[in-house]
């Protein structure tokens, strides 16, 4: 199951325009690492018609958001469409700014045993840009996935066939009114999807973490962005798991 991913099933959503050096950073992290995969980079914002935006997007969410926001969102989308089309049974989507926390396949086989477990219709998070953990008393030994109530961010997670299905189903009759990862969660909430977090987190955001710039994050590389990153991490992993103020994660 896990195998077969890292020949087909990899999708990495790619702004084109300005973000070349990205572009060429995810070729050389990927053939690093042996994975095969597709940039998704359809939405570039000069391709934008009304027809296209009101085809998945109400007019409140385009009126709201930046283009590079919108054309972030639309490439996910893209991305589940493609999963249909070709009827990949399981597939990751990235975007482009990934970070990988050591060994990504080994650490990835590891969610296999679990994986096969579930039920179709899951998403599961495989990054940290929230700083949302498992409580230390959650956690158990040899355990991976955790089913979460609440959301992490998008910038890589793990569906299957049966979920791209009921997220293209819903924003044809529906369409996407929020950012991709507020809007998965909406039909997580919904009962239409579950979300699981794996932990520990296999990958960061560049564009969160410090380590590369985004236009939609606004936020440039900076060696004391990194540092501040890695002092929130250290606290929210170390000591604030061990306090949590609410479950975040389900029984």
């Amino acid at each position: 199951m896990i195998e077969s991913l890292f020949k087909k099933g990899i999708y990495i959503v790619h702004a084109i325009r300005g973000y070349e050096r990205h572009g060429d950073r995810v070729k050389k992290l990927m053939g690093k690492q042996g994975l095969n995969f597709e940039f998704v980079s359809n939405a570039d914002p000069e391709l934008f018609s009304d027809e296209l935006l009101n085809k998945y997007f109400p007019s409140e969410f385009t009126n709201k958001h930046k283009k590079g926001t919108i054309s972030c969102t639309l490439n996910h989308i893209y991305a589940y469409e493609r999963i249909v089309k070709e009827q990949v049974p399981l597939a990751i989507v990235f975007e482009d700014d990934p970070f990988f926390l050591g060994e990504f396949k080994p650490k990835l086989l590891l969610l296999e045993n679990e994986i096969k477990k579930l039920d179709p219709g899951f998403i599961i998070s495989l990054e940290n840009t929230t700083q949302r953990y498992p409580s230390f008393w959650d956690t158990k030994k040899g355990k991976h996935l955790y089913a979460a109530k609440t959301n992490r961010a998008a910038g890589a997670y793990i569906l299957d066939l049966k979920t791209a299905t009921i997220l293209t189903d819903q924003i044809k009759r529906n369409k996407c009114d929020e950012v991709i990862d507020w809007w998965q969660f909406r039909q997580s909430e919904k009962g239409l999807i579950k979300m699981y977090w794996a932990h520990p987190a296999m990958v960061e955001q560049g564009s969160i973490n410090g380590g590369l710039s985004a236009e939609i994050s606004t936020r440039s590389s900076s060696s004391t962005r990194r540092l501040r990153w890695k002092i929130h991490k250290f606290y929210k992993m170390y000591f604030r798991r061990l306090f949590p103020e609410k479950r975040i994660i389900k029984e």
